[in-house]
């Protein structure tokens, strides 16, 4: 498969890793929600590092992603993407609770949810997205073998979407964010909630 860049980063690869830099203050969210003192919801950003490919129909790609959870909303991300107003992201990040977690964030017409989802120990974990006709689900996975689902969601209904890779840092210094044993495959799951 081909890949390409949106807001192109440092990149090295090894063997089976793909490591990519997080710039600095990078980011996708689209910032519609409340905005207090305490508790700010990140700015809208559209920043950050996407290494993808172009996908048609039913799909899975899995990848094990790992970072060092340096800056709150550090993430190592897969991304679906139709267009700039309309996408979806599977996190393991950094959270603003101080946890290591599968974060999902789903984005239509240009405004950004945000959903924390299980807390993890350690720095890595398997990430993975399918989709059947219009319907995508998140999972996640600390052995690689046993997957649960974190979202289930629909988006506009393009045959053809970009998903790839997401590195993001939309508070800290930036950092690299590791994927390894990226696979892609062109298959229909039977059951898209237990990804599998």
């Amino acid at each position: 498969m081909e890949f390409n860049w949106l807001n192109k980063s440092e990149m090295e690869v090894e063997e089976n890793k793909i490591k990519i830099y997080a710039p600095k203050e990078s980011d996708f969210f689209c910032n519609n929600g409340a905005v207090s003192e305490e508790g700010i919801t990140p700015e809208s950003l559209s920043n950050a590092p996407f290494y993808y490919t172009e996908v048609e129909g039913d799909f899975v790609l899995r990848v094990k992603v790992s970072h060092d959870f340096k800056d709150t909303y550090d993430s190592a991300s897969l991304m679906v993407m139709e267009d700039m107003e309309n996408w979806a992201k599977s996190c393991f990040e950094k959270t603003d609770f101080d946890t290591h977690a599968a974060v999902s964030v789903v984005t239509k017409n240009g405004m950004s949810d945000d959903a924390n989802g299980c807390n993890m120990i350690g720095n890595s974990v398997w990430l993975q997205i399918c989709r059947v006709d219009n319907s995508y689900a998140f999972h996640y996975s600390e052995d690689g073998e046993t997957y649960y689902m974190t979202r289930f969601f629909n988006l506009s209904g393009q045959k053809k979407i970009k998903v790839g890779l997401l590195a993001q840092a939309p508070q800290g210094n930036g950092g690299i964010r590791t994927y390894e044993n990226l696979s892609i495959e062109k298959r229909t799951v039977k059951n898209i909630r237990f990804g599998k």
